[in-house]
């Protein structure tokens, strides 16, 4: 069923999200997050957008356009409408296409300073077909992701991901088979008691620069209190004190 939620607590931003897709989850919230923008930065692309939670939080961040990229045209069509009750039809454009597709078209090489990516990162199967496109490496594996990326980066561009820390040494390899440096590195966890569950990461092609591993995010103390950090994500969309809403958990 489809539905017209709050972004986070904004009283601003509203997103339409529907039961048959995957909602935004903390990983792409962090991920919009960790995202760093620079005066040179001109071009944009968030790849496999879905609800288009990263493009969105980035308005808050920008008034740069932003491309979002998205295989499934249902998903399309859902963000579209999220897009017009936002009035950001002119910030952010709507590509339905398979990256792998549109990195390979010459008009797209070496366009853009940042590439996102929430990747599809498990490789079991899910029951509803719909959902396995959007969470499993059905479509997208991570040496596609990084073939493409190759592409349609400039040179010394930044590549954004989150991933599952359980696959941290299999993502620096390949990442770097690509000629890609790690430029920052920051693990996330649940609380203090828990081994990390994901990480965020910048990479930069044709980089030579030294990596910096960040204080790690915790978004829950000891007494499963919501840190700091946790209510930072809030601030930085003008809500800060707005205790009723939930980011989902990993």
């Amino acid at each position: 069923m489809l539905q017209l939620n709050d972004v986070l607590s904004s009283k601003k931003l509203k997103i339409y999200q529907d039961d048959n897709f995957f909602k935004f989850s903390i990983d792409g919230v962090l991920l919009a997050n960790f995202i760093e923008l620079k005066l040179t930065t001109k071009k944009i692309l968030d790849i496999g957008t879905g609800t288009g939670i990263i493009p969105l939080l980035l308005t808050t961040k920008t008034k740069l356009p932003i491309d979002a990229i998205e295989i499934q045209k249902e998903l399309c069509d859902i963000f579209k409408m999220t897009l017009e009750y936002n009035q950001l039809n002119n910030q952010i454009n709507i590509i339905h296409n398979d990256i792998k597709t549109y990195s390979k078209q010459n008009h797209h090489l070496n366009q853009y300073d940042i590439l996102i990516c929430n990747p599809p990162y498990y490789n079991g199967k899910c029951q509803n077909q719909i959902k396995s496109k959007q969470r499993h490496q059905s479509n997208l594996d991570l040496r596609e992701l990084m073939e493409s990326s190759k592409r349609l980066l400039k040179t010394k561009g930044s590549l954004f991901l989150v991933y599952d820390s359980m696959e941290f040494n299999k993502v620096i390899k390949i990442i770097n088979e690509y000629d890609f440096s790690i430029k920052k590195v920051q693990f996330v966890y649940y609380n203090r008691n828990k081994n990390s569950s994901i990480f965020l990461l910048e990479c930069v092609k044709n980089g030579k620069t030294q990596t910096d591993i960040l204080p790690p995010f915790i978004l829950y103390d000891e007494d499963n209190k919501k840190t700091k950090q946790y209510y930072s994500i809030f601030a930085k969309i003008g809500d800060e004190d707005d205790e009723s809403k939930e980011l989902s958990s990993f």
